[in-house]
């Protein structure tokens, strides 16, 4: 009889084992695929508008809808000089290497920062250790508006403003407790036996073993901070103004539209310009985006 119950029980487990998550049945029921397929469409439909406008004349794009191309594919009204004139226009090329230019520094910083402080959230104990990670915390919720003035006035106090190191410090500060948070949460969640072992063995915990297993979420916060950085405008215009030697991509396309909004057609072609390298880089890293952001939420 316990021989039986036993295999009964063995045979529960192993199909309870067997039986996909709960996450994965809800995602194979029609009517969530359904409203997946929804959203993505709903994204899909604005952005198809903008490219199909990019290649279009500015006589087309002024007359009718994008919509009309398709019962006129044959028409004249396609062309690349959209494309061609914003790449040759005066200070773009200029503004995407100082969107570079601030963009890299700007998400290197934060994450060098963050890494540190979360290893010492995580594994390092000292007074006020959990108080400091509940202000980091509360940092998240104060809004980026409310510090701009303050740090204008800094800035023009100590000549930092108009120059790349302004955007720099501002984009690391608003950056550094969403990216402490997320760090802490990944790197508490490494087994303490590995830690232990490697604290005994005398290796370099942090170098060594603590940054190489947070990569997917090193990785899931440089997307973040990289695409936040590259499409700012706000930041950019009040700490660098519009000076054509220190002129961002985001300003570069404001300034592409015209005075009264007459140039649209070269303003959806500069914005698939400035498109592809954030696109590259959240295709490179995507594959991490997830694991770096979920890892750490469930301990065990």
């Amino acid at each position: 009889m316990t021989t039986t119950t036993a295999q009964k029980t063995t045979a529960d487990e192993s199909v309870a084992a067997e039986e996909p998550g709960f996450w994965k049945r809800v995602f194979h029921l029609w009517p969530v695929k359904l409203a997946i397929l929804i959203i993505i469409i709903v994204w899909v439909i604005p952005t198809l508008g903008v490219l199909i406008s990019s290649f279009r004349t500015p006589e087309a794009v002024n007359t009718n809808g994008w919509w009309t191309v398709f019962s006129n594919l044959g028409s004249n009204e396609w062309t690349l000089s959209n494309y061609s004139d914003v790449l040759t226009s005066e200070g773009f090329g200029n503004s995407f290497l100082n969107s570079l230019s601030v963009t890299i520094p700007a998400t290197v910083m934060p994450i060098t920062i963050a890494a540190f402080a979360a290893y010492g959230f995580a594994w390092m104990d000292f007074p006020g250790r959990q108080w400091l990670f509940v202000l980091v915390v509360a940092l998240l919720v104060i809004p980026l508006q409310m510090a701009l003035i303050p740090l204008l006035r800094l800035y023009t106090t100590v000549n930092l403003n108009g120059t790349f190191p302004a955007v720099w410090l501002a984009h690391t500060g608003f950056g550094l407790p969403l990216a402490i948070y997320l760090l802490r949460n990944y790197i508490g969640s490494l087994p303490s036996s590995m830690m232990e072992s490697a604290s005994i063995d005398g290796a370099e915990t942090f170098t060594k073993l603590v940054v190489p297993l947070s990569v997917p979420v090193l990785a899931s916060f440089a997307i973040f901070q990289f695409l936040w950085v590259w499409n700012d405008l706000l930041i950019a215009l009040v700490f660098l103004g519009g000076e054509p030697d220190v002129r961002v991509v985001t300003l570069a396309l404001n300034n592409l539209n015209g005075s009264r909004g007459q140039a649209w057609h070269l303003l959806t072609a500069g914005a698939f310009i400035t498109m592809a390298l954030p696109l590259v880089v959240f295709l490179s890293l995507q594959r991490y985006f997830v694991r770096g952001l979920t890892a750490g939420s469930v301990k065990g």
